[in-house]
């Protein structure tokens, strides 16, 4: 049994099977687990009371979600490195808030979208994450970094819908109550926009759980270029989707918006951008390009990036505005890939 691919109920029934134990021992594993973060459950005091129980957890229970094989921090951004049991890695990055921190995880190793401004899907989608991989960047960012950590972005490497089973389950295990506890309300995911996974979620998804979509340019022709998932879902009938998606009260999207100087910055897109938001609840995250090492595109400059948020905030535009962290380390927005690991 893999503990991360468990909660606390599910670790019961298990146990209830195995060893005609039950909610009491899976508790106990769970506080011992995640609330004392030391991963030796034998070591729980209602396990190591029963030897021949803890013997058999320790035989029968494992945790393979990989090892932490680099750390880099700048400026409070943690980005580490995970090397995966069949050698593979996935990053993820510690963002510092005000009173807390959040942690970008991966979904997949690789990616298949094919972003033109991203450096993950340059190398295309090796493989999609199981629900301990993902939950084990929880974990480590919790264990290794900041015990306060409460926020969840599924942002990191590849696609979360298009690897959504396992997502959905990873979020149900980050969510017990008697394990990491993070909030729904706490968890957001993004999308490059796949229907079938939007439709799923809308249908299925929890509805505490905030919905981004990486949007990046305001019309079917740019966004094409830029996106090649626009050709199978352009834009009005994206927004058709999140017209009918069941949005919960005071909740809105969050639009991601990788500003590139030149391509997608224009008044003309300021805008485009403003009448698609029209009768959408939103909010822009407005982001400037961070390039990787051998990006077709550059960093907007300062005075750039205040132009176009001016623009979009002439169009009475929501926007949020985000400065860019981690960019020496690789670890900003849209440079998570093969390019950042040592060899």
């Amino acid at each position: 049994m893999n503990l991360f691919e468990l909660t606390c109920q599910e670790l019961a029934v298990e146990l209830r099977r195995r060893y005609g134990k039950g909610r009491y021992h899976a508790a106990a594993i769970f506080r011992h687990l995640y609330h004392e973060l030391d991963a030796d459950v034998s070591r729980a005091p209602a396990v190591a009371a029963a030897p021949h129980l803890a013997a058999r957890l320790t035989r029968d229970l494992h945790l393979a979600c990989g090892r932490v094989v680099l750390e880099k921090e700048q400026d409070g951004v943690v980005k580490f490195v995970t090397r995966l049991e069949d050698d593979a890695q996935i990053a993820s990055v510690v963002l510092p808030m005000v009173h807390h921190r959040t942690v970008c995880v991966s979904s997949q190793v690789g990616c298949r979208m094919g972003c033109r401004f991203c450096e993950t899907g340059k190398n295309g989608l090796a493989r999609n994450l199981e629900v301990a991989e993902i939950v084990g960047q929880v974990y480590a960012a919790r264990k290794r970094f900041w015990p306060e950590l409460r926020n969840v972005v599924f942002m990191g490497m590849g696609e979360p819908f298009d690897n959504y089973d396992k997502v959905l389950k990873a979020i149900d295990v980050i969510n017990d109550q008697r394990g990491l506890d993070i909030a729904l309300r706490r968890i957001t995911v993004s999308t490059a926009g796949l229907a079938e996974g939007i439709r799923k979620f809308a249908a299925a998804g929890p509805p505490l759980i905030k919905l981004a979509i990486s949007l990046n340019a305001p019309n079917d022709r740019l966004r094409s270029e830029l996106m090649p998932v626009n050709r199978s879902l352009p834009l009005d009938k994206l927004k058709t989707l999140l017209k009918a998606y069941p949005l919960k009260k005071k909740y809105y999207f969050l639009f991601a918006y990788v500003q590139i100087p030149g391509v997608n910055d224009r008044p003309e897109h300021a805008a485009q951008l403003a009448h698609y938001l029209e009768q959408l609840p939103s909010k822009v995250n407005l982001i400037p390009f961070n390039p990787g090492p051998n990006s077709s595109y550059r960093a907007p400059s300062e005075e750039e990036s205040e132009r176009f948020r001016d623009l979009l905030i002439a169009r009475r535009v929501n926007i949020q505005q985000r400065s860019t962290r981690g960019r020496e380390l690789m670890a900003a927005c849209g440079q998570l890939g093969s390019t950042a690991y040592p060899q």
